[in-house]
């Protein structure tokens, strides 16, 4: 509001790094406050989110432009690299680490996650705000807003996940290796991943699916009409079966987790 009413073009870097720090950054941050862990310092906690953050970014996209293509399947490409990405930083992170649990994992993983989160969303504000008819800063904060909304279901839940997966089985053999439990969790944190980026792209499918017919007739009267709220049906309901499936996933790993320090 100040930056629209005040036209200083200044404050746009505030903006955006508010807008993308505030939510990921917080949710470290409580962690940190409330449920602090006996075995990783906090300053490798920032390091998973800084350095893992902009190294997975970095790795990412690199691998993008080297291996996707436009397709069908894009988005789980997309999913399958983003993934990968995000535990090769964690992995980085870990380096040194002597006694693994399953909820340090957790919170590393995440760390790393929402740190990617907040450097991607800067890149979405930034892209956001040039229009082919100049500056929109309606469009600057309308994504950074729903960015922020989704943060918490984004990349630092599957990353969470699959670092609670990865230091689990570290636990158990006193150092971190790929175990098949870790390959299963990874392609399916990526195929949910890939879900949620091609949601929209489902929901225009099943919406043209339910308004028109190959005929060129309507087979439900006056279903054109609510095209629009089908629309939002199928993409936010799609979006909110894959967070479902993966905070049911997270909770289980953290309850998980838990019980092995409570042993």
């Amino acid at each position: 509001m100040v930056t629209d009413l005040t036209g200083n073009l200044n404050l746009i870097p505030t903006v955006v790094l508010l807008g993308s720090f505030l939510v990921p950054t917080t949710a470290v941050v409580f962690y940190l406050d409330h449920d602090p862990s006996a075995t990783i310092s906090s300053q490798r906690i920032f390091f998973a989110f800084v350095y893992g953050g902009v190294l997975g970014v970095l790795t990412a996209s690199l691998l993008e432009v080297w291996l996707l293509q436009d397709g069908i399947f894009i988005y789980l490409g997309v999913g399958l690299i983003e993934e990968l990405a995000k535990v090769l930083a964690l992995l980085l992170v870990a380096w040194g680490i002597r006694h693994f649990t399953t909820l340090d994992g957790i919170v590393l993983g995440a760390a790393v996650g929402f740190g990617f989160a907040a450097f991607e969303s800067s890149g979405y504000a930034l892209n956001a705000l040039f229009t082919p008819h100049g500056l929109s800063l309606l469009n600057l904060v309308w994504t950074e807003v729903l960015r922020g909304v989704l943060a918490p279901v984004g990349h630092g839940l599957w990353t969470g996940i699959l670092g609670g997966v990865l230091f689990g089985a570290a636990a158990r053999r006193g150092r971190l290796r790929l175990t098949w439990k870790f390959v299963g969790a990874y392609l399916l944190v990526s195929l949910l991943h890939g879900l949620w980026d091609s949601m929209r792209g489902i929901a225009i499918l099943l919406t043209l699916l339910l308004t028109s017919s190959p005929l060129g007739l309507n087979p439900f009267p006056r279903a054109t009409d609510v095209a629009p709220l089908l629309f939002l049906v199928f993409e936010l309901g799609g979006m909110a079966f894959v967070s479902a499936v993966g905070l049911f996933m997270l909770r289980r790993a953290w309850r998980r987790a838990h019980l092995e320090l409570a042993c």
